[in-house]
């Protein structure tokens, strides 16, 4: 059924056609609307028999998952930003677990200073945590993957997040092909969970486990991670035979090219931006550029195999990317190294969006030609303001208290900007 929905929306009905038997969750913009919805189905029975459970912070919120997990239930929540990191411990303990919860992360940026906007440094700050991390680069493929996911995480009993931008997917109105719950039970089966606390047949979970083990236990995390490289793309293949949409593209459900076949210049990203790079490659296109776009859409497990065949034909890598690495650089970026080593390549590292900051045509057409000279910085951050970041080194270099830097930042724009008017 074709319906005009908001994303958030779109993703609670997607995620109700799954029959979740638990859902808690704290609420935390942008990702307050999806369970919101859902709160409002179960409140009116649309979706029962459903417990959902007020719970008064996010580390509750996780706990609570955890406890229905192990307990046999299907299990839902949602975060975003300073959400995940309060819940990280929990966020752990649940792949630890092995424990196939499903949530929501409206990708938002981390403070300080405070910051409502998107990009994604709240599930980039938990790559190493075990869960599976997919992003999506519309609603609709927002809510073709949580489908997705809740078969992914239940066949390999592991939690999987499904990362969509905040705001500019949760709270944007588009047009999505919702299907109807006969064909979602028909896709994803009720829950049989591989372990689950029995009063009947007692046993420990998450007992406390020496030297002696800890490692086997990482790595058969770690092996779990690498058996998704699989499952993933069959449960991709799958949802596409039965519902008539391909949410995938050249690694079905790990990558998708967008004008790569015959690209020297591809352009490596991740979610929403996704569009933009595309409607930008096609202008660069007509003027005879031969430039393409690959989207990761499984970042966790990051596909090593499908990121090499797909770029080792070109002669250039652009990463743009919506966080970074502190100190370093890029964090996408690493992994594409990795996975382009011992090919000579030149690659860059384009750092964009950060806080929610507009990723436009412009930029990209201006960045992309620099590139393609290979007159680009290996790390740039694209449209950052040098007048009031040099404007407060020189601060800090003259005196001692020099304040603080966000407070500074926001006079120092407000100055650059009068003297413009």
């Amino acid at each position: 059924m074709l319906k005009q929905i908001e994303g958030s929306q779109a993703v609670a009905q997607a995620v109700a056609l799954c029959r979740p038997e638990v859902i808690c969750a704290y609420p935390i913009s942008p990702q307050t609307h999806i369970v919101e919805g859902l709160g409002e189905l179960v409140k009116d029975g649309s979706l029962a028999p459903c417990e959902f459970i007020n719970v008064e912070s996010e580390f509750a919120a996780m706990s609570v998952a955890i406890g229905s997990s192990a307990a046999g239930a299907r299990t839902y929540t949602a975060t975003a930003s300073q959400g995940l990191l309060f819940m990280a411990e929990a966020v752990y303990n649940a792949s630890g677990l092995g424990l196939p919860i499903v949530m929501t992360v409206a990708n938002r940026a981390i403070g300080a200073p405070i910051n409502i906007w998107n990009d994604h440094s709240d599930s980039m700050s938990q790559r190493d945590c075990g869960w599976i991390q997919l992003f999506a680069e519309s609603n609709q493929e927002a809510l073709d993957l949580h489908i997705q996911a809740f078969k992914l995480a239940e066949e390999l009993s592991m939690p999987v997040m499904v990362c969509m931008d905040g705001f500019i997917l949760t709270h944007a109105y588009e047009r999505v092909d919702m299907p109807d719950q006969a064909a979602v039970d028909a896709f994803l089966p009720p829950y049989e969970p591989r372990q689950v606390l029995d009063p009947a047949e007692p046993v420990s979970i998450g007992a406390m486990v020496g030297p002696e083990a800890f490692m086997e236990v990482r790595y058969l995390a770690h092996a779990k991670q690498l058996m998704a490289l699989d499952v993933i793309p069959r449960i991709a293949d799958e949802f596409e035979q039965r519902f008539g949409r391909r949410s995938h593209g050249m690694s079905g459900g790990l990558v998708r090219g967008y004008r790569t076949e015959d690209a020297d210049t591809i352009v490596v990203a991740l979610g929403s931006v996704l569009g933009t790079l595309k409607d930008t490659v096609d202008e660069m296109r007509a003027e005879g550029l031969k430039i393409g776009v690959l989207g990761i859409q499984s970042f966790r497990p990051f596909p090593l195999v499908a990121v090499r065949a797909a770029l080792q034909g070109a002669q250039r890598v652009v990463v743009l990317e919506k966080s970074f690495s502190v100190g370093l650089g890029g964090v996408v970026s690493t992994d594409v190294r990795l996975a382009l080593s011992g090919l000579q390549l030149h690659g860059y590292t384009v750092v964009a969006g950060l806080g929610g900051r507009s990723i436009t045509k412009a930029s990209l057409h201006r960045t992309l030609r620099e590139a393609i000279a290979d007159k680009l910085a290996p790390l740039t951050f694209m449209d950052l303001d040098w007048r009031i970041v040099n404007r407060q080194l020189e601060r800090e270099a003259q005196m001692r208290r020099s304040g603080p830097i966000a407070e500074n930042l926001l006079r120092d724009v407000g100055t650059v900007a009068s003297k413009v008017s």
